[in-house]
């Protein structure tokens, strides 16, 4: 099980005729990450999105197992579905399973699908799923990716600049 970091709710109240706003941390329970699309792509900005799934793929995703490293966003039917996202069968349920690679489809508002479908018929430009989790409410949310693809000589250039940052506070760490 992995907590993933802090992420700011607000709560507001009135005390003495003011509104107050207040911030409260949450955690949520990471289920799948994609650490690979970091590796590929260049994400140029995040969006959370609920997912429609069914009873057994929750009950799947409650005991930690999933897949979304081949995975991909796209439209279909005027929504945006995900496509090739695997999250195996449940074994105690019987006939009444999912199949495990089907398409999913995403809760997003009607703006927000026009936004990412004019952005996904640029060129040059996906959507990639980052992690899958669920939420302070018991919900599984899907963190999608606005991404454009790295070339390989870029990917080497990240991983020169990580290694010399690592080596620099190593240096800097042996110096005091």
């Amino acid at each position: 099980m992995k907590i993933m970091g802090q992420r700011p709710i607000y709560s507001l109240f009135v005390k003495n005729g003011l509104l107050i706003m207040t911030e409260k941390s949450s955690q949520y329970r990471v289920i799948v990450e994609n650490r690979k699309a970091r590796h590929d792509y260049f994400i140029q900005e995040t969006i959370e999105v609920g997912i429609v799934l069914t009873g057994t793929e929750v009950k799947s995703l409650r005991a930690g197992q999933g897949s979304i490293q081949e995975s991909h966003a796209g439209e279909m039917e005027e929504a945006i579905y995900l496509f090739n996202a695997f999250i195996p069968e449940y074994l105690e349920a019987n006939r009444f399973n999912h199949t495990p690679r089907r398409p999913r489809k995403l809760l997003l508002k009607r703006k927000e699908i026009n936004k990412l479908l004019g952005a996904i018929r640029r060129k040059g430009i996906t959507l990639i799923p980052l992690n899958l989790y669920f939420n302070d409410q018991g919900r599984v949310k899907l963190t999608l990716g606005l991404a454009a693809g790295k070339k390989q000589m870029d990917k080497r250039a990240t991983e020169k600049k990580r290694d010399w940052e690592r080596d620099k506070a190593r240096i800097m760490r042996a110096k005091s």
